[in-house]
């Protein structure tokens, strides 16, 4: 992998690596023997919830005259 990503490492350093790869692997392996059938996805685990205002439309502050958006300049004047 590491040759694949172009990354210099050494050979005692890719030993390491593969090691550890085979590591995670290994864990990955048993996780996927564990019998989830009855268990029910957890999506969120602190129930709270996002609080969402109302969106409202205020066009005479928002648009001005001929339909157009104001908006604050983001660039300085040129002088």
């Amino acid at each position: 992998m590491a040759r694949l990503a172009n990354l210099p490492i050494s050979d005692d350093m890719a030993l390491k690596l593969q090691k550890d790869l085979d590591a995670t692997v290994g864990l990955v392996d048993e996780l996927t023997k564990l019998d989830l059938k009855d268990v029910v996805p957890t999506s969120q685990v602190t129930d709270i919830t996002n609080v969402m205002r109302k969106d409202e439309i205020d066009k005479d502050r928002i648009l001005n005259i001929g339909g157009y958006f104001k908006v604050k300049a983001i660039f300085d004047e040129v002088s």
